[in-house]
């Protein structure tokens, strides 16, 4: 195989996007380990009483990342968000006004290999969640285990990571005054092993526990659709059935954490590596579908929503498609 290299004469400002863009893979697939390392030498060390004093803070704010976090507004608006919304580039797109005394549940679709259409919309300012819908605060789920690394569940809760458990979802949503935004990535960790370009399948049939809550609390449930979040990685084949695919299967039940095996291009060459290519995205908030707030909804109320919350995603798809290079024989795909 022939590789093709970057050319040396690339303008500094695509340069600072892939230090952006490379900063955040190793966020994902690193950093959780390099805190966690940090934390237990510094412990083995004679600056031991740092990290007890640490461990004795976090016994006491153990519970923050269920109780909506603690976002920084001066974090999400580093620089370096803006380069990396430009390596995309990344756009979101708002079809709708969302009033800022309700409280909503966004789900976002598809899951892709790293959610990078959820963490740049939601977790940033770069493509000006604030200035689009005002008043509202919106809040990315993700997994509890990420919560439980020292330094590491610090870093991410400022960007308005929180945890992904129930009660976390129920806090967000059962705020009185409102103007909170839960986003979930509804497809999860299975819907990450299928995440290849062209692919148009979610994971939903079975994705109704974020349905139940919205009844019990009354928030307004809004579909995202992100174009272009499965085009940014390959991923190895591992159809079901497969061993490769059953061995994700079992990893992703015992620790909770999908494997999928992307790749893409590298930093300086563009025929292998783990950076994502540069594909755009294009994240497109649905109108909000009005939920009557029921405090024991029956499986019959479940159901209906459900059904409801699956058209109106789908409609959001049909309508944009062809704007963002789809055609016309292309749907979307619930298992």
């Amino acid at each position: 195989m022939k590789i093709e290299f970057a050319p040396l004469n690339i303008p500094l400002r695509r340069r600072l996007q892939t230090v952006a863009v490379l900063q955040w893979i190793f966020s994902f697939l690193g950093l959780a380990q390099c805190c966690l390392a940090a934390f237990v030498l510094l412990a083995l060390s004679d600056w031991w009483m740092v990290a007890l004093l640490y461990a004795s803070w976090l016994w006491l704010d153990w519970d923050t990342p269920t109780s909506g976090g603690r976002r920084s507004h001066w974090v999400r608006s580093w620089s370096v968000w803006n380069y990396f919304r430009d390596y995309f580039p990344l756009k979101l797109i708002k079809t709708v006004d969302l009033h800022p005394e309700r409280n909503y549940i966004f789900g976002f679709h598809p899951h892709g290999v790293l959610v990078a259409g959820g963490f740049g919309n939601f977790c940033t300012e770069a493509t000006g969640f604030s200035r689009l819908f005002p008043g509202l605060k919106p809040h990315l789920l993700m997994l509890p285990f990420w919560f439980r690394v020292p330094i590491f569940r610090d870093y991410i809760m400022c960007g308005g990571l929180v945890s992904s458990c129930k009660s976390s979802l129920s806090y967000l949503v059962s705020h009185p005054k409102g103007g909170n935004v839960a986003v979930i990535a509804v497809g999860g960790a299975p819907e990450a092993l299928d995440a290849r370009p062209g692919a148009l399948t979610l994971q939903m049939r079975n994705r109704k526990g974020f349905i139940k809550l919205a009844l019990k609390h009354g928030a307004q449930l809004v579909p995202v659709f992100s174009f272009g979040e499965n085009e940014l990685f390959d991923q190895m084949a591992n159809p079901v059935g497969s061993s490769l695919r059953n061995l994700q299967n079992q990893l992703q039940s015992i620790m909770g954490v999908a494997f999928p095996l992307f790749h893409a291009r590298g930093v300086f060459q563009y025929n292998f590596g783990l950076m994502p290519y540069r594909k755009s995205i294009h994240t497109v908030v649905g109108r909000p579908i009005l939920v009557a707030q029921t405090p024991s909804p029956s499986r019959e109320d479940i159901e209906s929503l459900h059904e409801v919350y699956l058209q109106s995603l789908s409609d959001l798809f049909e309508q944009h498609k062809h704007t963002y290079g789809y055609s016309e024989d292309q749907h979307l795909t619930f298992i």
